[in-house]
């Protein structure tokens, strides 16, 4: 089929990578506008924009999709699909109308669960045995519209956001092409989401990584792993900022929730159940250490309290 594709993040490139392999034409590539990232204060291109140059392929920014003339260029590809994966913004109905196969969307869970911005995060989270991907036609709803094929991924229990984010995109990349194949030839009947089981996830800020101390130390790790990098996790010791980046779970009890100890040289905090031993925290101003190391460098910290 003739697409174009739509996306920005590095996790998209998998997508765009197979859509090109797999013989499937790619007309154009859509993606954010170049924009500071990091410490750097000039523009930086997305992921997807640096791939999609380098293999040819004629790239656009627009700010918005709303205007008259996008719509007009998107028309004159002449394209079957549409395929958007990570593209960081709405398609107007004006463009959704636009391919007559409809536009397909890689979508990280098993709708109609944990529609919306933070599905990823939101499974690990929750400790669900599994999630996957969807690959969906896009209407004018959040994650609404109906399913075209879906992969399930068991989970583990120890995964990161960014490493089950990116399998999950991997795993997305081969269904998207499979699922074109299908849905070029007419051999797909799409179907309708059951709305009553939805859940929805929401756009995730910082206020977001502040831990609660009295919540069980199973729930805080998986906090931690579902935050990092964004919103991150974090907590306050003598009036900083102190970032707890990487958390194990352990039985034992502590003391009050909140109460620092330190124990064979390793940092624990104690729960509203159970207590963590803190691998890896960044107190605000320094770089990361182990909670060895921060227990050496801080005396101080056995006996204390977060947040404080």
């Amino acid at each position: 089929m003739r697409t174009v594709f739509f996306g920005s993040p590095v996790e998209a490139m998998p997508a765009l990578s197979a859509v090109l392999a797999s013989g499937h034409e790619v007309a154009a590539v859509y993606t954010q506008p170049d924009r500071p990232a990091g410490r750097s204060v000039a523009p930086v291109p997305t992921p997807v924009k640096v791939g999609a140059e380098q293999a040819g392929i004629p790239v656009r920014t627009p700010k918005t999709l709303r205007d008259p003339a996008t719509q007009a260029e998107l028309k004159a590809y002449g394209a079957d699909a549409f395929v958007v994966v990570a593209y960081g913004r709405l398609l107007p109905p004006e463009v959704l109308s636009i391919p007559r196969l409809g536009v397909l969307n890689v979508h990280p869970s098993l709708l109609p669960e944990y529609r919306g911005p933070s599905p990823v995060q939101q499974a690990i989270l929750d400790g669900a045995p599994e999630t996957g991907v969807t690959v969906m036609l896009l209407d004018e709803g959040m994650d609404t519209g109906p399913v075209l094929s879906q992969r399930s991924v068991r989970l583990q229990g120890d995964e990161t956001a960014p490493a089950l984010m990116a399998r999950l995109f991997e795993e997305g990349a081969q269904l998207l092409v499979e699922t074109l194949d299908r849905h070029s030839r007419g051999n797909i009947k799409p179907q309708p989401q059951e709305g009553a089981s939805a859940t929805v996830t929401k756009l995730l800020s910082r206020e977001d990584g502040e831990i609660d101390w009295s919540m069980s130390a199973a729930h805080i790790a998986r906090m931690v792993r579902a935050y990092g990098p964004w919103p991150g996790t974090h907590t306050r010791w003598r009036g900083q900022v102190l970032k707890v980046l990487e958390v194990r779970a352990v039985a034992e009890h502590a003391g009050e929730p909140g109460a620092v100890s330190v124990r064979g040289g390793g940092l624990y905090v104690a729960t509203g159940e159970g207590a963590l031993r803190v691998l890896s925290l960044q107190l605000e101003g320094r770089k990361a250490a182990t909670g060895e190391e921060f227990a050496r460098g801080h005396p101080q910290a056995a006996g204390s309290r977060v947040p404080s």
